[in-house]
Formats: C-alpha cells, sequence, structure tokens
C-alpha cells in the first residue's frame, strides 16, 4: 500500500513539473466503448480504423450454410435501405462482408460467434445458427451508419433458450403482428416463439370455432420462422383450459359429481379424450416442424377440487395401488402424452403449477418445466431432480388490459434467469433460459398496436438478460437508448399506418353503401362514425369479453373513444379495402342489408370501396 502511495505522489510531482516548464500532460488513453448493439456485445477489442460499407461491398460466403446466412443478410440489407449485395464465392476483398461457418470453433458452441472488423468484416461462426447471429448484429451496427469502428468480439449467449410466449389461444392475433413479431425476436437473437394457438382442423371440424388458423398461415409463419432461426413451438393446453377445443364435444368433458360438464376440462380417465388430444398432435405436426410440443398442463382444478371428481381417483388407485391420489392420474396424462411426443421425436414442455407435491408418481424425465408461479415444489428441486427448468416468471407477463411486467423495475434490479417466483437460484445450472408472456385475459382490453408498443422494451430486456450481462448500461434510460440506436428489425412493418386521410367516405360494395367519418385512433387504427353513431361489432356470447361469433353484427353505438370495439383496419386489397375489426380479426360483409363479421375463409372478404 506505501509503495502504491510512493509511486501515485511521484506521478503527481512529475505531472507538476512537466506544466511548470509549459509541457502539457498527456491523459490516460481511454478505453474504446463497445459499439451499440442490443443485446450488448459480451467484450469488444478496439483496433485502429474502421470498417467502410459502400456500393463495391459484397457478401463473400462458400458453403451452403455459409451462403443461407449470406443471402438472408443480403435480403436484410436490401429491406433496410442498404441496397442490393451481391452474393460471391471466395475472395475476398476490402469492403466485403465474409461469412465463415468453422465447425471446429467448439469454444462459440452452437449459437456464438465472432466478428472481426477492419479492412473487411468477418462473421465466424461454429454452426450455421451462430453466424446468423453475428449478422443481426452487423445489421444493428449499420443501422447507425456506413462505418464500424475496427475491433474483435466473441459473442456466446448465456441461455441457450431466449424465448416470447404468445397466447393467441381464443383470440385472432394478425399475421402481420407474428410476423413483426418473428423478425423482431431474431434481430434481437431470442430464438423460441412458444405459440399457444388453434389451427383450423380436417380431423375434428367440431372444434373449428373462431379465432383459428389455417394451415396456410401456419407454414408461412414456420417457414418465417426458420429462415430467421426462430423455433416455433406450438402448445395446445391440456388437460385444462380445453374449452377451444371440446366446447362441442360434451363426451369429452370432465363431469362432477352433480352431472355438470366442465367445458374447459378433459376428462384424463377417458380413453377417447388422449385419441382426441393426440390426433389434435399428429394434425399440429403438418405443419409446425419443431421438435419440442408444449402441453400446458396449468390450472386444471381453477376455481374446483378433485373431490368433486372421484373417478379420478379411482382411475388413479386402479393404475398406480391403493397409495395413488388424484395428482397423478393428471400427471399420468402428462406422461402420456410425454411418451406419444417422444415417440414422434420430440420434447415435451409444461407449466410448472400442476406439480403441487401431492403425486406420488413422478413427471417423466426429460420434461422441460416453465416456471411461472410459486407453488410447493421450488425451482431448486425441479433442477435437482434433473428437469430443464425455464424461467417464465409471472413478472415478466403482459397482460391484455391487466398486469404489464415493470421492465424498468426488472432492470434496476439486474434481474437474470436464476430470479424466479419465490425462489432465485445461485447458480445458471439447469436454466435453459427465459421467456416473457403475452396472455389475452380482457380480449379488448388493449389493441394489437397497443400491445406493440408495450411489447417492444420488455422484449428488448429479455433478450439483454438471456444473451449477456443483464445489466450493461449505468441506468435504464442508457439501455432504452440502445433499442433506439438500433431500431426495428428490417422488414419491419409500421402497423399503425392508415391507407386513408381522415375525412367522411362513402362505403360501396355490391348491394351496400354507407357513409362514415373516418377518423385515425392513437395507436393507428380508425373509427367509423355514421349519421346514427360509431360502428361496432356487438351480439353472441362473449369470449374473453369479446364478441367472436362469425355473423355477428355491427351497428352504430354511442361513440367511445375507449371502446376499442369500435376501432377498424382498412386493408388495402386489389380494387379497394378489406374492413377488419381491430380486435375480433374478422372482416366486414353484407348480408340481407346488414353489416356482419365473418372469418374471410368462411365468407370471401367484401372489398370495399372508398370515395
Amino acid at each position: 500500500m506505501a509503495e502504491r502511495g510512493k509511486r501515485r505522489f511521484a506521478l503527481i510531482g512529475l505531472v507538476a513539473v512537466l506544466m511548470l516548464f509549459g509541457v502539457p500532460a498527456q491523459a490516460a488513453p481511454k478505453e474504446k466503448a463497445s459499439p451499440v448493439t442490443v443485446p450488448a456485445l459480451a467484450n469488444w477489442t478496439a483496433e485502429q480504423g474502421s470498417y467502410a460499407y459502400g456500393n463495391g461491398t459484397r457478401l463473400v460466403a462458400g458453403s451452403g450454410a455459409e451462403r443461407r446466412v449470406a443471402q438472408t443478410l443480403a435480403d436484410d440489407l436490401r429491406a433496410a435501405g442498404h441496397g442490393t449485395v451481391p452474393v460471391v464465392r471466395g475472395g475476398a476483398r476490402a469492403g466485403d462482408i465474409v461469412i465463415d461457418v468453422q465447425r471446429g470453433r467448439t469454444s462459440l458452441g452452437s449459437q456464438g460467434y465472432e466478428l472481426h472488423a477492419g479492412k473487411r468484416l468477418s462473421v465466424t461462426g461454429a454452426s450455421e445458427t451462430g453466424a446468423f447471429y453475428g449478422t443481426r448484429t452487423v445489421l444493428q451496427l449499420l443501422a447507425q451508419g456506413d462505418r464500424i469502428p475496427a475491433g474483435r468480439t466473441v459473442d456466446v449467449p448465456r441461455y441457450e433458450e431466449r424465448g416470447v410466449g404468445v397466447c393467441a389461444c381464443y383470440i385472432h392475433i394478425s399475421m402481420p403482428w407474428l410476423e413483426n413479431l418473428v423478425r423482431e425476436m431474431a434481430y434481437h437473437k431470442l430464438n423460441q416463439l412458444l405459440l399457444e394457438l388453434k389451427v383450423k382442423s380436417d380431423a375434428h371440424p367440431e372444434a373449428n370455432t373462431w379465432g383459428y388458423y389455417t394451415k396456410v398461415e401456419i407454414r408461412r409463419l414456420v417457414a418465417l420462422g426458420a429462415k430467421y432461426h426462430v423455433e416455433i413451438i406450438p402448445e395446445i393446453n391440456s388437460p385444462g383450459h380445453m374449452d377451444p377445443w371440446i366446447e362441442n364435444r360434451p363426451d369429452l368433458q370432465l363431469t362432477d359429481t352433480d352431472g355438470n360438464k366442465q367445458p374447459s376440462r378433459l376428462d384424463i380417465t377417458r380413453p377417447e379424450a388422449f385419441a382426441y388430444y393426440t390426433s389434435l398432435m399428429d394434425e399440429y405436426a403438418q405443419v409446425f416442424t419443431s421438435t419440442s410440443w408444449h402441453m400446458g398442463a396449468d390450472e386444471y382444478m381453477l376455481g374446483s377440487d378433485f373431490a368433486k371428481y372421484p373417478h379420478v381417483l379411482q382411475y388413479a388407485r386402479e393404475k398406480y395401488g391403493p397409495d395413488a391420489t388424484p395428482q397423478d392420474a393428471f400427471v399420468d396424462f402428462v406422461n402420456r402424452v410425454h411418451a406419444y411426443a417422444a415417440a414422434k421425436g420430440k420434447k415435451l414442455r409444461i407449466w410448472n403449477d400442476g406439480l403441487t407435491g401431492a403425486n406420488t408418481v413422478p413427471v417423466a424425465a426429460g420434461t422441460t418445466v416453465e416456471h411461472w408461479l410459486n407453488v410447493a415444489v421450488k425451482p431448486s428441486q425441479l433442477v435437482d431432480q434433473g428437469y430443464p427448468l425455464m424461467n417464465a416468471a409471472y413478472a415478466l407477463y403482459l397482460v391484455r388490459g391487466g398486469f404489464h411486467s415493470d421492465t424498468q423495475g426488472l432492470y434496476e434490479q439486474s434481474w437474470d434467469p436464476r430470479s424466479f417466483e419465490g425462489e432465485k437460484l445461485a447458480s445458471a445450472d439447469g436454466i435453459t433460459g427465459a421467456k416473457i408472456s403475452l396472455w389475452p385475459d380482457n380480449g379488448r382490453g388493449e389493441t394489437e398496436n397497443e400491445v406493440a408498443e408495450r411489447l417492444w422494451p420488455a422484449l428488448r430486456h429479455i433478450a439483454q438478460a438471456t444473451w449477456g450481462d443483464p445489466h450493461p448500461d449505468a441506468t435504464y434510460a442508457e439501455f432504452t437508448a440502445r433499442g433506439s440506436a438500433v431500431g426495428h428489425a428490417p422488414g419491419w412493418r409500421d402497423l399503425t399506418r392508415s391507407p386513408v386521410a381522415d375525412g367522411t367516405y362513402t362505403f360501396r360494395t355490391d348491394g351496400l353503401s354507407f357513409t362514415a367519418q373516418v377518423k385515425r385512433t392513437a395507436d393507428g387504427y380508425l373509427t367509423l362514425r355514421t349519421a346514427e353513431g360509431c360502428l361496432e361489432v356487438r351480439g353472441g356470447k362473449l369470449t374473453l369479453n369479446v364478441p367472436l361469433q362469425p355473423g355477428a353484427e355491427a351497428t352504430a353505438q354511442v361513440c367511445d373513444a375507449t371502446n376499442t370495439m369500435q376501432r377498424w383496419e382498412l386493408e388495402p386489397v386489389a380494387g379497394g379495402y378489406r374492413l377488419v375489426n381491430a380486435i375480433t380479426r374478422m372482416t366486414l360483409s353484407p348480408d340481407d342489408g346488414r353489416l356482419v363479421q365473418y372469418p374471410p375463409d368462411q365468407l370471401p372478404s367484401t372489398v370495399w370501396h372508398l370515395s
């Protein structure tokens, strides 16, 4: 300590002498800051000079994997306004971007990459995925200018799974919105979109209540995910929350001792119920390519208890002996689905709240548990038992019209995926990663565009917390500035833009016309005010507070700026526009002098002409 003090005072004395004789003291060299990205680069070694992107830039790639990465980068450079860049083989020169996959670079793992900026820009991964993530960094840097400071980074994610969960399980979320999400996820190096939704079934047409997706739509979304290295994992929640699938199948519904059927609960004791569920899995396999299957398995007895269903206990004891519990019947169903999925080459995922500790039968090994709720079986116990564990904490939820994750608070607490509901683990061992979750509990509480506005900060935060240092900047304001600097992903569409100006228009189609004052809303939709009031969809049974019945009528109601059911989207099509409700996502068509909503695959969408 004394020696360090002597050296310090000697240095001060030298500086004073230099100043006395008019010799300026040289400031200690400052470490050059890392280029700005989201997530932040794990490290950065600065070098002299810079890389210059320009008209002569080419993408140099050799192998099939390298060329796929290069072609996607070329597409994105063009979409981002950086011009058309050719993909060539070999012979790299100054100004080029070189894509390299070196399988032997095991230190980069399956998703890491090395980026070196100098006279040319080199991106190296040990896998195609790793090289792809390096190109996301390239795009973010070029979003801030055509010159990139010279230097090098080796950037490897801390967690394997970095995700977003979306429940499009009752209401329909538009495909452009989901496509935007996939692009934004990839841009920020997130790699799992866990999607609870209904695919229109050919095998079970009785289940095709709105809002489903067609197989054509899902194939297109899955292809986009494959291009951008986002695995889209489907979920059909079971054996609870099954009402979208079995409301018209009373024979499969759990029945209590009073004879009341439960349309949200599958009767796990019936072989027909298991056969029905697995047939849906088989149908989903026609459109989803994921090697995982999510069965939910949460809240089976929400608002009830097994005592009302004694035949469930009877089933468990007949199969597992006199000490079995009703919870064993539940775990038995999970394990049978696990075995079925495994036979198809798929890994099973479930939520954690069904693991109450009341079971004597263990969940099958290898089942990934997504932990969202603090229950008797703690995250540390699940890790000790060998289950892959994903953090899906309630603190990371965004609920339509309800709870929204406190992104700033989480950032300032340096939240990371070890912080579960009810317990923080000392080690990341056994934790696969984390995800944010979007739920439509009040389907009309917010529009898609309003959800998106809330989503982007949370998305960037989960990307940062799962890839690297959860707190790379001293303040949250500095962290959010990163997002502003890199902007949105190439190909991202601004869904708040209206194709027409505010004003009064006459809407005409065969057999019907009406005049309405069109006014843009703050979230980018339109209200249609006629002489009688504002058009609003009403009628039929409400699902999540939304009238989702095809054929429900749109009528003039008292105008209410807060009423999301009065918001509409004009979607340009050949010869005019489709009129789509912002919440139900059904199109408006004339029917015997009325205006009614229908899914576009059930009734060809009416083309409206505006004048």
